[in-house]
């Protein structure tokens, strides 16, 4: 392949003379048209199917194998958002989306994004931008604050406690688990790291036993400790004080034990308090996760669920889910966190500097698993402010309303019945069937009748061994009348299943 002569001139790179990726004026334009189109599509959203309906491998072939060479329009590239990437997605902030947990949005939230997205800050270290790290000592303060967590979990506490945001609970989890082994390695001995157990229930998050295998804990070693319906699914005290004893007296030493406040499959809530006094007696690390439900606890009647949250060593909640911030935004706090920062510090010579080492600043790469890190907290802070204490609880508030009316309209009809009980904003329900008919089946079947039609996407659980299906509340856009829909059409589905099987097809 031969190469150009020096003093030649190539057409393409001519084109590409004077090239600024970043114009003010050039970006107000296209900013302008591009809010113009995010705009018109949370105008239209209901017109979507919620649930995306392409078949595997659609974009592949629809696209070019390359980038294009030469640069192309917005306009252009929006017309293909349109035709190409629309029918692949599934519409998160749809009014009719009821499936996984929300993944809530505002103007606030993205507005808070936009302006971080701005500033382009990539702060690891409090001098890569001081306000960075201080924004988000204080707003981390603030929800603690709203939270009613003891002044331990506060940097403003001075007992060595603070807060951090991550991307997900999932990098919450990991770095506590971390923390937690290498406090315990520090005093059994580094060369006992296969006699660590960790400890969660068989309802806990599934990103738990996947931090425990990224921190090195040995499979056979993550108790998935059971639940029953007798006690709503929640963990029961006993039954962790008595595999906790049973791997002491095998030799084994209890590391990390995970509760969780609002559980994925059926918001069932473990005893923060009576689960934290056995983790004591132990030694282990108390985590409590309480991504989603964790939200709702600004709001005086559900603050109790986290009583006892002074026995913790750290609590994560996503406001992502439902505090209207967008993705990703999980708050970690811990009540040590030199513990966090003896695990995950480095300290290369090209990130020396004099605050730094004066040790009168936070350094939050120390406190993460990368380097490298977001503005989050400017998001959060938008939030907070825009909307106020105030309008944030009647948010939560307004969801709970809109989740028990549709458990009221399941326990009016004959032909369905709640499976667990309501907490928050999460109705699990499922058809009757009768004696020899498959239960899971027939809910399976429709479940996919309704996500079909695209009018509505709910999801499914299996607790206690039965198939359940799962109504979550809590998409922004979601009103009354969108709650009703749904449940219609439910209805509806159940009816033509019932008369397909030739049976009786009451209670409407």
């Amino acid at each position: 392949m031969g190469s150009l002569r020096q003093d030649s001139c190539n057409p393409d790179c001519c084109m590409t003379e004077g090239f600024q990726p970043l114009q003010a004026e050039e970006f107000r334009k296209q900013a302008h048209i591009m809010v113009d189109f995010i705009a018109d599509y949370y105008k239209n959203i209901e017109k979507y199917p919620v649930r995306s309906v392409v078949k595997p491998g659609y974009l592949q072939q629809a696209l070019p194998a390359s980038a294009p060479y030469h640069s192309e329009p917005l306009e252009d590239i929006l017309d293909d958002v349109r035709r190409l990437i629309m029918p692949g997605i599934t519409h998160w902030l749809s009014p009719n989306f009821f499936a996984y947990f929300p993944a809530t949005y505002s103007t606030a939230g993205f507005l808070g994004e936009m302006l971080s997205s701005s500033f382009n800050v990539v702060g690891f270290n409090w001098l890569a931008s001081p306000a960075a790290t201080e924004l988000e000592t204080v707003v981390m303060d603030w929800l603690a604050g709203l939270l009613k967590l003891p002044s331990s979990f506060m940097f403003a506490g001075g007992n060595g406690g603070g807060g951090v945001i991550h991307g997900t609970t999932s990098e919450a989890m990991l770095c506590t688990v971390v923390a937690a082994r290498e406090r315990a390695l520090n005093r059994i001995g580094g060369a006992n790291g296969g006699r660590l157990v960790v400890y969660a229930s068989d309802q806990t998050h599934s990103t738990f036993a996947k931090a425990c295998k990224l921190a090195g804990i040995a499979p056979t070693n993550i108790r998935a400790l059971a639940t029953s319906a007798s006690h709503d699914f929640a963990l029961s005290p006993s039954l962790v004080r008595a595999a906790m004893q049973a791997d002491v007296a095998a030799g084994l030493v209890p590391l990390y034990f995970c509760a969780t406040v609002g559980t994925t499959s059926s918001n069932a809530v473990d005893s923060v308090q009576q689960l934290g006094q056995v983790a004591a007696e132990f030694g282990a690390w108390f985590h409590v996760d309480a991504a989603y439900a964790g939200s709702a606890c600004i709001c005086p009647e559900f603050r109790p669920y986290l009583d006892g949250v002074e026995l913790a060593d750290s609590l994560s909640m996503s406001p992502h889910k439902w505090l209207l911030s967008g993705l990703d935004c999980c708050c970690l706090w811990v009540r040590d966190s030199s513990a966090l920062t003896r695990a995950l510090s480095t300290n290369p010579e090209y990130l020396r500097n004099e605050a730094s080492e004066s040790k009168a600043v936070i350094d939050y790469k120390d406190w993460q698993i990368g380097t490298g890190r977001k503005f989050r907290a400017l998001r959060l802070w938008m939030v907070l402010r825009s909307y106020g204490v105030a309008r944030l609880q009647s948010h939560i508030r307004s969801d709970v309303r809109l989740a028990k009316r549709f458990e009221g309209l399941v326990e009016a009809d004959e032909r369905f019945e709640i499976v667990t009980p309501r907490r928050f904003a999460l109705v699990c329900f499922r058809m009757k069937v009768e004696a020899g008919r498959d239960g899971a089946e027939a809910n399976r079947e429709l479940m996919e009748a309704v996500n079909r039609t695209g009018k509505a996407y709910m999801t499914h659980t299996v607790v206690g061994g039965g198939y359940v299906l799962r109504f979550a509340v809590g998409a922004s856009l979601t009103e009354e009348r969108h709650v009703d829909g749904a449940w219609s059409l439910v209805q509806e589905k159940a009816k033509e299943l019932m008369s397909r099987a030739g049976l009786d097809c009451g209670g409407e």
